[in-house]
């Protein structure tokens, strides 16, 4: 383990990253808006910059090393479903909550939408969003292949390209466990602008560092079967694309409790790490043995 080289990527990386967040909030620019999103690509490439500029301080070629190789195989598909399902899992956990039901109208949806949403844009999401189940599923693969899935690439070489490579003589699960908590930290300045958790923003940075941790065994454990960063990539991008599913059918709750990024998400993401766990106690034996 290089602590020289991860301490040069995390201080570049943050150094980045932060540093963008505070530029966009001293501007007048709207976090909520189409200005939101943007910063939000560009922020997601930082890790991705962060790994470039430390592999030029070492001579060497940016992706060295770092998993990038077209070497399709079933894991893909994997990385690709696994987000649904699991959207799917926490909808039903989130169900178990007292004060939560079922919502076929997606009546939760559109009470969350109504704190960003006047009456009137209301009424014009729900003629949209009212549409079959199938069709909604086959925007949310499509963009998480596509679009979600490139931006994914930008956060997953430095998370799952880069440190877990760098980190992997800890043991596959401390490493996931200390990675899990830099990507979770990572999306601080995010976070306290409304992001995933809009109505708890300083406890929302504690939830997300706690969800990323819970994520992180996963996603290297798609990084290690499939052979490539870019599986991890495209379950990055399929993620962000399902986790509306968790929370559309459901109605009561908060963020803090329902949805994938929820106490739900929680439950359902610690039951399938101890169920990796006992199957496979160390997934990285074998990468490391093919060295």
């Amino acid at each position: 383990m290089n602590i020289g080289k991860i301490y040069r990527f995390l201080v570049i990386c943050f150094g980045l990253s932060w540093f963008l967040a505070l530029l966009f909030f001293l501007l007048p620019l709207d976090w909520q808006g189409l200005e939101g999103g943007i910063f939000g690509l560009i922020y997601m490439f930082m890790p991705a910059l962060a790994v470039v500029l430390v592999q030029r301080m070492e001579g060497r070629p940016p992706l060295q090393s770092m998993g990038f190789k077209w070497k399709i195989n079933w894991w893909w598909l994997l990385s690709l479903l696994l987000p649904v399902v699991l959207a799917f899992l926490a909808l039903g956990v989130s169900l178990i909550f007292p004060g939560v039901e079922f919502s076929p109208e997606m009546a939760g949806l559109m009470e969350r939408f109504a704190v960003l949403l006047a009456p009137e844009e209301i009424e014009q999401i729900e003629g949209g969003f009212l549409r079959p189940l199938l069709l909604i599923l086959v925007q949310t693969l499509l963009f998480g292949l596509t679009l979600n899935a490139v931006a994914g690439f930008g956060e997953e070489l430095g998370w799952r390209g880069f440190l877990q490579r760098e980190m992997e003589n800890a043991g596959f699960w401390i490493s996931s466990l200390i990675i899990g908590f830099i990507w979770g930290l990572w999306h601080a300045p995010l976070i306290l602008q409304g992001h995933n958790y809009p109505t708890y923003p300083f406890l929302g940075v504690i939830m997300m560092i706690l969800w990323c941790m819970l994520l992180a065994p996963l996603f290297g454990y798609i990084r290690l079967r499939a052979g490539s960063v870019i599986a991890p990539s495209i379950m990055h991008g399929s993620l962000n694309a399902s986790v509306g599913l968790s929370t559309m059918y459901v109605r009561g709750g908060s963020e803090l409790t329902v949805g994938l990024p929820g106490l739900a998400g929680f439950i359902v993401l610690l039951i399938i790490n101890i169920l990796l766990y006992f199957r496979d106690p160390d997934p990285g034996k074998l990468e490391r043995e093919s060295r």
